[in-house]
């Protein structure tokens, strides 16, 4: 697991950034698969407990997603970036902070893929809530990343 840093913004606050990444003995397609599959996540980490898209088909550019996580209030997530079979960034907006989650898929040469994840929380409550919540947070990049290499790895 990659390390927290913590920056400063100008009129921004205080800046999280929380990352894991792992090594999955499967290729891109099936990691691409698993990734983008949202309403099933909860099958696989547990740092999800109800995922539910807002609209149907392929996750795109503008598609949003429901998230409900333990301990967490739920969320609204929005695709700002979305490259077929490379990854993903998402947005969740509440008061006070803004989230951004990036999923990033990389082919290895040996046909395995290396998954980065990170998680940035920006705005003027982000340092209070990752000073709070930075614990479980980390857990839950962490949580993702592992549970994502299982399933992948199921074939």
């Amino acid at each position: 697991m990659r390390s927290v840093r913590r920056t400063a913004s100008p009129g921004e606050g205080d800046a999280m950034r929380f990352e894991a990444d792992t090594e999955i003995d499967a290729d891109v397609e099936q990691v691409w698969a698993v990734l983008v599959d949202v309403p099933r996540w909860p099958e696989w980490t547990a740092s999800v407990s109800r995922a539910e898209r807002g609209e149907p088909g392929p996750l795109a550019v503008g598609a949003t997603a429901r998230l409900t996580q333990p301990k967490l209030r739920p969320a609204v997530w929005r695709v700002t970036e979305l490259t077929e079979r490379q990854g993903f960034v998402w947005v969740s907006d509440t008061a006070g902070v803004r989230t951004t989650a990036e999923h990033r898929l990389v082919p290895l040469p040996d046909g395995r893929t290396r998954v980065e994840l990170a998680v940035d929380q920006s705005g003027p409550l982000a340092g209070l809530i990752g000073r709070l919540c930075g614990g479980m947070l980390r857990r839950y990049v962490r949580m993702e990343a592992d549970g994502l290499r299982r399933r992948s790895e199921q074939g």
